[in-house]
């Protein structure tokens, strides 16, 4: 069966000890629907992406290592699930949910599937 990442966009300046208590309730009763439907392998937060370490290789074959998310943006990733369904719409319709809970943006994406 599929795989899905389904993660939580932030904006930068997301301070997570502001969250509102409605929302927290709002992710632990999505967390447990998920559960309880069968289609949720794993969920996470993640730090804030000012503590990210981000590595790049050089072209001398070094690698260079900084503070901060690889990319220059304005959100970030700051949490996520790994749900498996049926399809893509299925994992969608997850992932509408998650908007609401959250009360942020949300990316639905597949894994790709290896050879088999």
């Amino acid at each position: 069966m599929p795989q899905y990442l389904v993660a939580i966009h932030l904006p930068d300046n997301f301070d997570p000890s502001q969250s509102d208590p409605a929302m927290m309730d709002d992710i632990h009763a999505l967390n447990k629907e998920m559960i309880a439907a069968g289609v949720r392998l794993f969920a996470g937060g993640l730090s804030p992406a000012g503590h990210a370490k981000s590595l790049r290789a050089q072209p001398d074959g070094k690698l260079l290592m900084t503070d901060g998310p690889y990319l220059e943006a304005k959100e970030h990733v700051g949490g996520f699930w790994i749900l498996e369904c049926g399809d893509v719409d299925q994992a969608v319709a997850w992932g509408r949910k998650a908007v609401k809970a959250c009360r942020a943006p949300v990316e639905v994406r597949e894994f790709l599937s290896g050879p088999k």
